[in-house]
């Protein structure tokens, strides 16, 4: 009978994969909208973009596209010389004029109608086949003179001493037909002397390289970047119907044809909208163009992905209605540790889920599949850094019997740091985490399944508050525990389906991993540039153990366990599922450069990389399964956002209701903490549709910043009163108030990246906090039990 549901899960898991068989397909994921343009009454020698619209230099003059595209206009301004070629990212618009050869460029404008210009110092050369591209604060422009390829770049803005510098050329022979940058990169295009068109890379780490060749010749001016990791070229492969619209997709080097178009008769091209638009070969004294453009498509979600959603979101709050019932609600002990009576696994698994977050859930395979596992590096030296935390930090807190940890800091210090600790840890996490969890999450899920940004918040943001505010910190980590369950058995299903999708099984997957060096971990190099060894070791050190004491979110969860003992070994199951959650993750992204360098006509080329395992689960996985993994995604978020409310709800229960209010009784606490559960909800719902309305880049990039320039004082704070005796109230208020105030001038001057702000704030908070201290009388209480010290002289230094 024991074999029994082990067999059960082993034929599920076949049935699911055997059904899964019937879901992948090789069309293309994206329509292309193709259509013509008006045709101009000239012949057009030139066809260039700029900011949107469209210029073609005719024998007349200069025409102007309207923006609604519906017919063109004469242009006062016309090139100096006779345009030979352009260079545009979208925005900025470079042309090559000369009479024999390149020599000008010429940077163009567009206010409204009226088209001006802006010369850039001549090329030291005069270059032939010029060709040209804006990356990295330069634009560089290729070409030949004298029969040898140059490479030259000028610094873009122009400085006031701008000049030409030379730059590193290819060695291959050929002559430059197209120059674009993308994603750091240059990519260019040979045509070599038999006619063949070869392509190259550059990036600064690896020079010139050669990439696999177009299966075709180039229409001159159709080679555009698109997205955030395709380019998109007009091919001529000799085919009847014309150029063929295809994309080189930059991460997996691997080509695909988009649904074919009419592309008869294009000669001249250039990238307009997120597309390409031509011109048609049809004889002189008039022109015509088309233009096609790749579109993303919704991938909705079937009847079974809503049935195990609502499952899922059901079982949430059940868990939440069962603990609601059982429990009396009358102890704060039993609300906000749940009763202290965890079991430590139980911990150590709610731990990791409130750790990995739905973002986590989503950039860490972005990452890999765009990368390697050198971040997975992270996580072999966090789980050095929490054996630390296990053995002093958490122990020593626990037999405090605290249930914010802000208390510590009035044990050891004064009341007032306690508060103004609280209160800034309370803003952040509703402020810059709790809203950008919500949020990012729900943004992935709409790009790609069409649930409204909106719906999603209020999803996952309204089930969360219910179970939370009726189950309390048992809720929390239990159900922590069946959403860690859910997100890793969706998380190992993915990979089981790709590498059965995969023709040569795991032995192709190997095999492309290997190819391309997917599994590469251990960097040792100096490089701060990089993600090196020696740079995680220093994030560790500063983002685990030195900030893990004021993390109310981890922290609540080995409070809530039976002693100091069972407290520790919390951390270590929480160390011990690190590695292997992780090498899961990571080989996801590894699956998805297997699976999308076999099968790339099902990228779509619009989406940004992060939405590459969202856009899987949509697209490949079968009916059922899809929903169980975005029920992953929903649940890596709920599991982040259980914690931050029931958290917040302690610390203003504890830090403040209870200190500031008349009489407080422990059952009124505990209504409080309610109250405040529900009221952080809905905050950090309003403040996730608020941020909707924002760049998401720029306030993700925020909400670190945040934490770095408020947090890193307070755990210095810790840091002084956990490992030294001599620290003392106003010397550790003063190293806060220092610390937050240089960071801040630190941030005002854009000394260093942002990432810092955190390690540089906690040694300013150690170093002037000691300092400071020695101005002051040594502390005169007790410190026992309140340092890793065992003994505790009050004379000492």
């Amino acid at each position: 009978m024991r074999g029994i549901p082990a067999t059960l899960t082993r034929a599920a898991f076949a049935v699911l994969l055997a059904f899964a068989a019937f879901a992948a397909t090789a069309e293309s994921l994206v329509s292309v909208d193709a259509g013509s343009l008006p045709a101009l009454p000239a012949q057009s020698r030139q066809l260039v973009s700029i900011d949107g619209s469209l210029l073609a230099f005719a024998d007349d003059g200069t025409w102007l596209l309207a923006p609604d595209a519906a017919h063109w206009s004469k242009a006062a301004w016309s090139p100096p010389a006779p345009v030979r070629g352009m260079a545009s990212d979208g925005r900025q618009t470079y042309l090559f004029a000369g009479r024999e050869a390149t020599q000008q460029v010429i940077e163009l404008t567009l206010a409204g109608a009226q088209v001006g210009s802006n010369e850039l110092p001549r090329l030291p050369l005069a270059l032939s086949d010029a060709q040209g591209a804006a990356i990295g604060g330069y634009l560089y422009v290729a070409g030949i003179s004298d029969a040898v390829p140059q490479l030259w770049r000028i610094a873009v803005p122009l400085p006031a001493d701008a000049q030409w510098q030379t730059a590193a050329v290819w060695s291959q022979a050929g002559t430059p037909v197209a120059l674009i940058a993308q994603a750091g990169a240059l990519y260019a295009v040979l045509r070599t002397a038999s006619g063949a068109d070869q392509l190259l890379r550059w990036n600064a780490e690896s020079g010139w390289i050669e990439k696999p060749p177009l299966p075709g010749r180039i229409v001159a001016g159709s080679a555009r970047a698109l997205g955030q990791a395709h380019l998109l070229f007009l091919v001529e492969s000799g085919q009847p119907a014309g150029p063929q619209l295809m994309s080189y997709h930059t991460i997996t080097s691997a080509w695909a044809a988009l649904p074919q178009t009419a592309t008869a008769g294009a000669i001249a091209a250039t990238r307009w909208n997120n597309g390409i638009a031509w011109q048609l070969d049809t004889g002189a004294g008039r022109s015509t163009f088309a233009y096609a453009q790749p579109q993303s498509g919704k991938l909705l979600l079937r009847w079974l992905d809503w049935i195990v959603i609502v499952v899922y979101l059901a079982a949430m709050v059940g868990m939440g209605l069962y603990f609601y019932l059982r429990e009396k609600r009358n102890s704060t002990s039993d609300f906000f540790v749940g009763g202290r009576k965890i079991p430590f696994w139980a911990a150590g698994l709610s731990l990791y889920a409130a750790n990995t977050s739905s973002i986590s859930f989503i950039a860490i395979p972005a990452k890999s599949f765009e990368t390697n596992w050198q971040y997975l590096t992270n996580n072999l030296i966090a789980v050095l850094g929490l054996v630390f935390v296990g053995v002093y930090i958490v122990p020593l807190l626990r037999r405090l019997d605290l249930m914010s940890v802000f208390s510590y800091l009035e044990t050891r210090f004064h009341p007032a740091i306690r508060m103004f600790a609280s209160a800034l840890c309370i803003v952040m996490q509703i402020g810059s985490r709790m809203s950008v969890i919500l949020f990012l999450p729900a943004l992935a899920i709409a790009t790609i399944t069409g649930i409204d940004v909106v719906w999603s918040v209020l999803i996952m943001g309204g089930f969360t508050i219910v179970y939370t505010a009726m189950g309390g910190m048992k809720a929390v980590i239990w159900t922590d525990v069946v959403q860690v369950i859910v997100k890793m058995g969706g998380a190992v299903f993915a990979i089981g389906f790709i590498i059965w999708h995969l023709k040569g099984g795991f032995g192709e997957f190997a095999a492309i991993a290997a190819a391309d060096d997917k599994t590469h971990l251990l960097d040792f190099s100096f490089d701060l540039t990089k993600a090196t060894v020696w740079g995680f070791i220093f994030l560790v050190v500063f983002d685990v153990v030195l900030t893990f004491p004021k993390d109310q979110v981890l922290m609540q969860r080995t409070l809530s366990t039976k002693s100091d003992k069972e407290a520790g070994r919390s951390i270590w199951a929480f160390a011990a599922i690190m590695i292997p959650g992780g090498i899961i993750f990571y080989s996801i992204g590894t699956a998805l450069f297997a699976y999308y360098k076999t099968h790339p006509e099902r990228l779509d080329p619009l989406l940004p990389i992060d939405a590459t395992f969202p856009l899987f689960i949509a697209a490949e996985l079968p009916m059922g399964v899809t929903g169980m993994i975005i029920a992953g995604i929903f649940a890596a978020a709920m599991a982040t956002l259980s914690s931050i409310m029931n958290s917040v709800a302690t610390l203003a229960s504890v830090d403040f209701y209870e200190k500031l209010a008349k009489n407080p009784t422990p059952k009124k606490s505990v209504l409080f903490a309610e109250i405040a559960t529900v009221a952080t909800g809905l905050v950090g719902i309003a403040v996730a549709l608020v941020l909707s309305r924002f760049d998401i880049r720029s306030l993700f990039d925020v909400s670190i910043e945040l934490a770095g320039l408020l947090g890193g004082g307070f755990a210095g704070a810790y840091t002084l009163g956990m490992f030294t005796r001599r620290a003392n109230s106003p010397g550790v208020a003063i190293g806060v108030a220092a610390s937050i105030a240089l960071t801040l001038v630190a941030w005002w001057m854009r000394l260093v990246h942002p990432y810092f702000y955190l390690a540089i704030s906690i040694m300013l908070c150690i170093v002037i906090g000691y300092i400071a201290s020695l101005f002051f009388p040594a502390p005169a209480r007790s410190l026992d039990g309140l340092t890793i010290y065992r003994d505790v002289p009050r004379n000492n230094s």
